[in-house]
């Protein structure tokens, strides 16, 4: 079996793919600073509680953009599941031909994702992954990358209204009845959830418009993803797994 390690910025997700279907995921946080027996002893335990055990990992592959955990992450992964990971980097085979000056900098979470949509969805689309930041990426036609977009996340923009004012409480970021809020809290969830809409389909109309491509898809995924899918119509799918089938798909390309 395999396990597909997604390491964001908020948290590390993790996929046990059974061949091709995907049994199980779970999280934990990123921010906590963990050591190696650490991380292989939760891993351990996980399966011991789904009657699996350790041997039955055969692979593992990651992608990261933080890159203090990787070796305590790494290390543990190679103790305790006697596995040595497959990291998402520049090089991999991928399928997909990154077309911007610097490849390099392209994050292997944004790599993962495009793989994904292009393979499962085709192309040309448009990706898009509600995370810390919400990044929107065009893959055209062939598997070319072409641009990307890179904003605030909508966790991330409603934490700086509270934190940065000395009155406004922390909110539940969710739809309100109505944008006509009648109180501080409403008035807040609909400022941050319909501005949030907003921002979202104007990028992706500008992205359209300027890419002058025609039948773009445009695939969704992460955190509050659905939330947002659920109340747009310039979303056509959106896809709670998609990065963890994307690193399925690096590591069958492998």
């Amino acid at each position: 079996m395999l396990f597909a390690i997604d390491v964001g910025n908020t948290n590390i997700t993790v996929g046990l793919f059974d061949d091709k279907d995907l049994k199980y995921t779970f999280r934990m946080t990123t921010g906590i600073s963990r050591t190696s027996d650490e991380y292989g002893m939760f891993f351990c335990d996980w399966l011991s509680v789904r009657n699996m055990k350790s041997d039955d990992i055969n692979a593992v592959i990651i992608s990261s953009v933080v890159p203090n955990v990787m070796h305590s992450l790494t290390s543990g992964i190679i103790k305790y599941l006697h596995v040595n990971p497959i990291i998402v980097a520049p090089g991999i085979k991928t399928g997909i031909n990154i077309a911007i000056p610097n490849p390099k900098a392209l994050g292997s979470d944004r790599l993962v994702d495009a793989v994904a949509a292009y393979d499962i969805y085709g192309g040309p689309v448009i990706v898009i992954d509600f995370g810390t930041a919400t990044t929107y990426d065009l893959v055209l036609a062939g598997g070319n990358f072409s641009s990307g977009v890179t904003s605030p996340g909508i966790r991330l923009g409603a934490s700086a209204l509270w934190q940065g004012t000395a009155k406004l409480p922390e909110i539940e970021i969710t739809k309100p009845d109505t944008i006509l809020a009648k109180d501080t809290v409403t008035s807040m969830q609909a400022g941050v959830f319909f501005g949030y809409i907003g921002s979202t389909e104007y990028i992706i109309k500008r992205m359209k418009e300027e890419s002058k491509v025609d039948n773009i898809k445009v695939v969704a995924t992460g955190g509050l993803g659905k939330l947002i899918a659920d109340n747009t119509k310039s979303i056509d799918i959106y896809d709670a797994n998609l990065t963890l089938k994307g690193l399925k798909l690096i590591y069958d390309k492998q």
